[in-house]
């Protein structure tokens, strides 16, 4: 029997490499873990997110996000939410309105310089993921 121990990345594609590297490292504080070379040159980067967890990025011309994708988004748990927000209206990137989600988080989204979206997501005492329980979905 297979046991998940937890997400160890997402790989999305950019049709700009370094202005999502910029984002990413800007906007979300995260940084480069190692970069991807081909032929000398920078083609993709793995982006720590704590842990043992990643988003894999590589160069794609043409690529663009549709909400039919398979990969709808992704989601990072960020320490302070509200301190997030100030942040990325700081840089100049639109953010949603901070959510109480029916889950029991809080959350709010972003897109990347690709269009993207990613969650940003700050657990409660009371969370799903860690009290369990159903929840009624209220989106």
């Amino acid at each position: 029997m297979i046991k998940v121990k937890q997400v160890a990345h997402v790989c999305i594609f950019a049709h700009d490499l370094e202005k999502t590297r910029a984002f990413y490292e800007d906007v979300l504080g995260m940084s480069i873990h190692f970069n991807f070379l081909r032929d000398g040159k920078v083609f993709g980067f793995y982006l720590n997110c704590g842990g043992r967890s990643h988003v894999e990025v590589f160069q794609k011309n043409g690529t663009s996000y549709g909400d039919t994708n398979q990969i709808n988004h992704f989601c990072l748990e960020v320490e302070n939410l509200d301190a997030a927000i100030e942040h990325i209206k700081s840089m100049d990137v639109e953010i949603t309105k901070k959510k109480y989600a029916c889950d029991d988080t809080y959350q709010a989204w972003i897109r990347d310089p690709n269009n993207v979206k990613i969650e940003l997501f700050e657990y409660t005492d009371k969370s799903a993921q860690f009290a369990g329980r159903d929840r009624v979905a209220d989106w």
